[in-house]
């Protein structure tokens, strides 16, 4: 993805948003096919260089990481729209109906060495790790042990981390809080969190 130097993202900043949005599109370009097969899939940030994940054993997902285990995790999210009129802050006299409109997001890119894992404590250990994270209550997945021939686990290392976040920070500080306040003002579904990340970009 293009990546501004105003909306590029530290590693750790990125990392973060990638953790608070455990839930992406795992994209396996493969060998020689016309399109690359995209899963959309829960997956558990272990730490900076490691994904966990488990997918149902008859995805086409597999067959794309035997021709070729480089696969990328795509996380987006905190999105919203902005409106053109909402570029051209009052003070400055322009006309607003000449406001170039645009889209605040985040959208972070791991790309990774994609490992299946097949045998049963391999399997058991990713189950254990991501219940451990979401759900507390269940039973240990051992006890659905005659179901485990039935997925596959995948561990995913990561070797590149691209982050983005285009939030306005092309634009003065100005221009930007003014966004923010039409942020707050319109409150629809996206705009809390993309204004928290311009006023924390902004700084």
């Amino acid at each position: 993805m293009l990546i501004h130097p105003w909306d590029a993202a530290s590693d750790d900043e990125a990392l973060a948003f990638v953790r608070a949005n455990q839930f992406g599109h795992l994209v396996a370009s493969g060998r020689d096919r016309e399109v690359p097969v995209i899963v959309p899939t829960q997956f558990l940030v272990v730490d900076a260089s490691t994904l966990l994940l488990h997918l149902a054993r008859p995805n086409p997902v597999w067959r794309a990481i035997e021709e070729n285990p480089a696969v990328v995790m795509s996380v987006a999210g905190d999105w919203a729209y902005v409106e053109g009129a909402w570029k051209v802050p009052p003070e400055t006299g322009e006309d607003p109906r000449l406001g170039v409109p645009t889209t605040y997001y985040a959208a972070v890119q791991l790309v990774c060495h994609a490992e299946p894992v097949d045998d049963p404590a391999g399997k058991l250990e990713i189950l254990r790790a991501q219940l451990a994270d979401l759900d507390h209550g269940l039973a240990d997945p051992a006890e659905h042990h005659r179901r485990l021939p039935g997925i596959r686990g995948l561990r995913l290392a990561v070797r590149e981390l691209r982050g983005k976040f285009k939030y306005g920070g092309n634009a003065d500080e100005a221009h930007r809080l003014y966004v923010a306040q039409r942020l707050a003002e319109r409150d629809g579904p996206g705009d809390a969190p993309a204004r928290a990340h311009l006023l924390r970009r902004l700084g």
